[in-house]
C-alpha cells in the first residue's frame, strides 16, 4: 500500500470463493510438478538407478511439508526482519491463523497462500537431485534438504517475496520463481556436485536415458503443473494479470522447444525426443519469472533465447569436468538467469507493474535490479550449498561406495529394483499340457538360425 492512502473498512478485500478455488487447483497443481519432475528425472537415468531419482523428488514432499508448517513459512512470508528473514508466532505450527483470515491486501485465506508457497518449497530442492544422480546416499539428502530449506530457501523466499525482503523493496521482478526456484536449485546443484565430483565412469561410460517415454510423460505433466505454478502466482484472477501469464506460459514454451529443436538439428543433425522435452522445461523456466511482465511477443522471444542459450549450456559440463547428471544447471541455472535478465529488455511496463525494460524506453534501470537479484541468489545458494555438502560430506558421508555406485544405487538404498523382468511375465509361458498328436515335443537346444 503507498504511504499516506488509507484503506476504508468498505474498500478492505473480502474473501472471494471463486480465487480461493482457483488458488486451491493452482495449489494442486504444483504439487502435482514434484511427482511430474520424478518422473521427468527417472526417465533420464540409467535403469539402476530409476527408483532411488524417483524418492529423491518424493521425499521432499515429506520432508519439505512437514518444516513449512513448523517454522517455513514464518521465516519465509513473516513479519520481516532487517530485510533479511521473517518470523511470526502465529504462522509457527499455522496454529494462530484464522479459519477465514485474509493473506494482506488479498481476497483469499492466509492458509490457501500457505499451501500454494508450501508446493514451491517442496518443488525447490526436489529440483536439485537431477544433478546428484546415481551417488548419493538417501539419508544424506534427507538430511542436506531438510539443512538446505532451512538456510537457503526459506531466506531467499522472504528476499523476493517476503514484504519487506530486501530484493522485493529493491523492486526485482520475479513473478513465480526465476531466482527464488531455478537460480536457488541450480546454483545449489552446482555448488553441490563441486563437492562430491564426478560419477564412476563419466565422460568414459554410456549414461544414457533408460526410458525417453517417462522423459516426455514426466515433461508434459510438468508443463501441465506450471499453468498452476505462473497463472497461480497472481494469487488471484481479477484483473487479467494471470490470464496474461497463462498465454505467455504456452507461448514461451513452444518457442523454447522448437530452439532447442532447431539448434540441436543445426548442430547434431537430429531431432530428439530428449531434446524437445528439455526444451520445453526450459522454455518454462525461463517465463517463470518473465511472464508478467512482457507481452507474447515478448515471450516468444524469452523462450526462443532461452531455449538456445539452455541447449548450448549443457555441453558445458564435458568442457569444465563438472558433472550435472541430468543438466539442472545447463537448464534452470541458465534458464534461470536467462528469463530473469530479459526482463530488463523485454517487460512492456503495462501487465504486472509500471517498470519498462530496455526495448521499451526503460533504459538500464529494471535491468540492473534484476542483475542484483540474480548474482545475490546465484552467490549465497552457491556457497552455502557447497558448505553444506562438504560438511555432510566430512562427517556422515554424501557418496555410496564406489562398488555400490556400479552395481546400481536403487538395491543399495532401497533393496528395489524398477523393473522385475524375473517373474512370472518374464519369458515364455510354460506347458500345461502334452503337445497335439503329430507335433513335435517341445526342447530347449539351441537352433542354428
Amino acid at each position: 500500500m503507498p504511504p499516506g492512502i488509507t484503506t476504508l473498512a468498505a474498500d478492505a478485500p473480502t474473501l472471494s470463493a471463486a480465487n480461493t478455488g482457483f488458488m486451491l487447483i493452482c495449489s494442486a497443481l504444483v504439487m502435482l510438478m514434484t511427482p511430474a519432475l520424478a518422473f521427468f528425472y527417472g526417465g533420464m537415468v540409467r535403469v539402476k538407478s530409476t527408483l532411488n531419482m524417483l524418492m529423491m523428488s518424493f521425499i521432499s514432499l515429506g520432508i519439505v511439508t512437514i518444516l513449512w508448517v513448523l517454522y517455513g513459512f514464518s521465516l519465509a512470508f513473516g513479519t520481516d526482519s532487517g530485510s533479511i528473514i521473517g518470523w511470526s508466532q502465529d504462522f509457527v505450527g499455522l496454529s494462530g491463523i484464522g479459519v477465514t483470515e485474509l493473506w494482506d491486501g488479498y481476497t483469499i485465506p492466509v492458509y490457501v497462500f500457505a499451501v500454494f508457497q508450501l508446493m514451491f518449497a517442496v518443488l525447490t530442492p526436489a529440483l536439485i537431485s537431477g544433478a546428484l544422480a546415481d551417488r548419493v546416499k538417501f539419508t544424506s539428502w534427507a538430511l542436506f534438504i531438510t539443512l538446505w530449506v532451512t538456510v537457503v530457501y526459506f531466506p531467499v523466499a522472504h528476499w523476493v517475496w517476503g514484504a519487506g525482503g530486501w530484493l522485493f523493496e529493491l523492486g526485482v521482478i520475479d513473478f513465480a520463481g526465476g531466482t527464488a526456484v531455478h537460480i536457488n536449485a541450480g546454483a545449489a546443484a552446482l555448488g553441490v556436485i563441486l563437492v562430491i565430483g564426478k560419477r564412476v565412469g563419466f565422460k568414459k561410460d554410456p549414461m544414457r536415458p533408460h526410458s525417453l517415454p517417462l522423459v516426455m510423460l514426466g515433461a508434459g505433466l510438468l508443463w501441465f503443473g506450471w499453468f498452476g505454478f505462473n497463472a497461480g502466482s497472481w494469487l488471484g484472477n481479477d484483473d487479467g494479470v494471470g490470464a496474461v501469464m497463462f498465454v505467455n506460459t504456452q507461448v514461451a514454451t513452444a518457442a523454447a522447444m522448437l530452439a532447442w529443436l532447431g539448434y540441436e538439428k543445426l548442430r547434431h543433425g537430429s531431432f530428439t525426443t530428449l531434446g524437445a522435452a528439455s526444451g520445453a522445461v526450459a522454455g518454462l523456466v525461463a517465463i517463470t519469472p518473465a511472464g508478467g511482465a512482457v507481452s507474447p511477443l515478448g515471450a516468444i522471444a524469452v523462450g526462443a533465447i532461452a531455449g538456445v542459450l539452455c541447449a548450448m549450456a549443457v555441453g558445458l559440463k564435458y568442457r569444465f569436468g563438472y558433472d550435472d547428471s541430468l543438466d539442472v544447471v545447463g537448464v534452470h541455472l541458465v534458464g534461470g538467469v536467462a528469463g530473469s535478465l530479459l526482463i530488463g529488455f523485454f517487460a512492456t511496463g503495462g501487465v504486472q507493474s509500471d517498470a519498462k525494460g530496455l526495448f521499451y524506453g526503460g533504459g538500464l534501470d529494471q535491468l540492473g535490479k534484476q542483475a542484483v537479484g540474480v548474482f545475490a541468489v546465484l552467490a549465497y545458494s552457491l556457497v552455502v550449498s557447497a558448505v553444506l555438502a562438504f560438511l555432510l560430506d566430512r562427517t556422515i558421508g554424501m557418496r555410496v561406495e564406489e562398488d555400490d555406485e556400479v552395481s546400481g544405487i536403487d538395491q543399495v538404498e532401497h533393496a528395489e529394483t524398477a523393473y522385475d523382468f524375473s517373474g512370472a511375465g518374464g519369458g515364455a509361458a510354460p506347458r500345461t499340457t502334452a503337445p497335439a498328436p503329430g507335433t513335435a515335443a517341445p526342447t530347449n537346444k539351441k537352433v542354428d538360425a
